[in-house]
């Protein structure tokens, strides 16, 4: 049977400039090459994703890394709206935030994400977490 991957695409959904910077400096040093997007809050990124599935005729390939306190539609109603979509359900969310708040872990924990982490020291948070998700974008099967 042949194994049918695709690379991993990133999805940035951040409404600050600085955060966003910080983490293409990082991709860029850690010389993380997969495609990356950026969407400037939750509806801007449900509509890319929605634009993506039906593009590509499925679930896209991209591995999100969300920020929780964002204008217009903020990190946790876009889980909601894309755990509630059949075609976006299983699409893998990082939630990248500054709130280590224990109910706004919990609440994103309940809408299946992938992890949570904390930017306490940007850059260096950053670099981390990049790092490790780039070996995760290489490594795990995502669903096509």
């Amino acid at each position: 049977m042949q194994k049918r991957t695709r690379a991993a695409k990133f999805l940035i959904v951040d409404d600050d400039k600085v955060s966003v910077m910080a983490m293409q400096r990082a991709m860029r040093k850690l010389k993380i090459v997969n495609d990356t997007e950026i969407c400037v809050d939750g509806q801007d990124a449900l509509d890319f994703l929605q634009n993506s599935a039906m593009q590509s005729a499925g679930l896209p390939p991209y591995i999100v890394m969300l920020d929780l306190n964002m204008p217009r539609m903020g990190g946790l109603e876009f889980l909601d709206a894309i755990r509630a979509d059949p075609a976006l359900a299983k699409v893998v969310v990082f939630v990248f935030t500054t709130s280590d708040t224990p109910d706004d872990v919990r609440s994103a924990y309940n809408r299946n994400i992938a992890g949570y982490i904390v930017k306490e020291n940007p850059s260096e948070t950053f670099a981390i977490a990049l790092d490790m998700l780039e070996t995760y974008g290489r490594i795990v099967e995502l669903p096509v």
